[in-house]
């Protein structure tokens, strides 16, 4: 492997399984750099042998190198193993089908170096399609650049933060822990509330960013979503003061109605029951979770028209 270059400010973390026909266009956004003091560590999870080649000529260039990992389909395990590689001031995260605008470093480190309570920022971002055409929705899509102490708005979900938006400090990484490896999903949501529990964060309001949606992206079992989250809101608790513990366990709360309602639409009442009782410790003194629990016990036995017609009610408030 080539020496990391000794002037790069910024590592970029970029974990790499497949998708050539995306990973290029990535990778040639983090060289189209207006900021070019850069690392970039690619960690690859056992991809096929026409994207190791191509990997293998991208480490022509001394800035580049590559970690090779045997598959583990854990994207927590994957962008690690490229962390602990890093040797950079700063760390900035991007996935193998996204895009970076040319300047999006160089935004991001004049911000944090204007902000020295701030050890951690992230950007706008545009949502786009496997061409790289925005998506309909994106036209209505709400925006709010929360900066500062955003813990709550993190949990909450407020704080729309994008992995590939992210560039924070290596020292604050490293305090915080990286990614949580037992987790299978979830585990950026978890890193943003340990990352907003140590620090302020800057935000640079821009669309920095381009989140690819596309037939190849990664699918994971959509329960580990909720489970994980889940992981992420209780292991917080016994971390934070009394008026955050409430708040966290109201979005367990929150999150458990969630995964009912889910298990309820697609038939497996079983299931959708099973998540209520497992949830009725923390949630119990909630009216919400009472009322919601219901309708969603009685959703699969009401009328297809009264449910379209309590849908509609719903849309037009």
């Amino acid at each position: 492997m080539p020496r990391p270059t000794p002037t790069a400010i910024v590592s970029v973390v970029l974990p790499s399984f497949n998708r050539l026909r995306f990973l290029r266009a990535a990778i040639e956004s983090v060289f189209a750099q207006t900021f070019t003091a850069w690392e970039l560590i690619i960690a690859d999870d056992g991809s096929d042998p026409e994207t190791r080649e191509y990997l293998q000529s991208v480490a022509d260039d001394p800035r580049v190198r590559l970690v090779w990992l045997s598959h583990t389909g854990r994207p927590a395990m994957v962008r690690n193993a490229a962390l602990r590689q890093t040797v950079g001031e700063y760390v900035a995260f991007l996935d193998s089908d996204d895009l970076w605008a040319a300047p999006k470093l160089a935004r991001q480190i004049e911000t944090l170096r204007a902000r020295a309570n701030c050890r951690w920022s992230y950007t706008g971002f545009l949502r786009v399609d496997a061409r790289g055409d925005p998506l309909p929705e994106e036209r209505s899509r709400r925006w709010v650049p929360y900066e500062g102490d955003i813990f709550e708005q993190v949990v909450t979900g407020r704080a729309s933060i994008r992995t590939p938006s992210v560039l924070a400090t290596r020292q604050l990484l490293a305090q915080t822990g990286g990614f949580d490896e037992a987790m299978q999903s979830a585990e950026d949501y978890d890193l943003w509330l340990r990352l907003a529990l140590h620090s302020q964060v800057a935000v640079v309001d821009e669309p920095l960013v381009q989140v690819r949606f596309h037939d190849e992206n990664h699918t994971r079992d959509w329960q580990s979503a909720y489970s994980g989250r889940d992981r992420s809101l209780r292991r917080r608790q016994q971390l934070v003061d009394s008026t955050r513990r409430a708040l966290l366990r109201e979005a367990r709360m929150r999150n458990a109605l969630q995964l009912a309602a889910t298990h309820a639409d697609l038939g497996a009442e079983r299931r959708a029951l099973r998540a209520l009782w497992d949830s009725l410790p923390y949630s119990w003194s909630y009216p919400r979770w009472w009322l919601g629990g219901l309708k969603t016990l009685l959703r699969p036995r009401l009328p297809p028209r009264v449910l379209e017609l309590y849908r509609q009610r719903r849309g037009g408030r």
